[in-house]
């Protein structure tokens, strides 16, 4: 089998296309979920403390030189936001898994019908039983 058809098989399989629409998804969630810590939640809580931006939450190791570049400085404030920011894509992860585990559940307790051989078999076994003997 040549490296094109080889690669092509691999493509066209469903996991593939299932893990390239999850990935997809995955970026504008985590897009969404930035837009959400960073212009919904964390300006409340800084109005709260104080009217403070987390964002700009630094500690500075070097002042910047005379022409504004060189500063190096410890953003923790971004990083708080990143922490909130995967508190809830983990959260949302956590229920879409908790759901999904809730429904396969319910498929494994409907029984499966046997199969239309087995009822015939079951009926005819019946009927010998019933039977006088002969």
């Amino acid at each position: 089998m040549s490296f094109f058809n080889e690669f092509k098989a691999f493509a066209m399989r469903g996991n593939v296309i299932d893990l390239a629409v999850g990935v997809v998804i995955g970026a504008a969630f985590g897009k969404i979920v930035t837009s959400l810590v960073d212009q919904m939640i964390m300006p409340p809580i800084g109005l709260l403390i104080g009217g403070v931006d987390f964002s700009a939450y630094r500690w500075i190791l070097q002042a910047a030189g005379p022409d504004g570049k060189g500063e190096v400085a410890i953003q923790f404030g971004a990083f708080l936001n990143t922490i909130i920011q995967f508190a809830i894509v983990a959260l949302a992860i956590f229920l879409v898994v908790k759901l999904m585990n809730r429904l396969m559940r319910k498929q494994e307790e409907v029984p499966a019908a046997p199969a239309p051989e087995v009822v015939l078999l079951t009926e005819i076994r019946d009927l010998l039983k019933n039977s006088p003997p002969r």
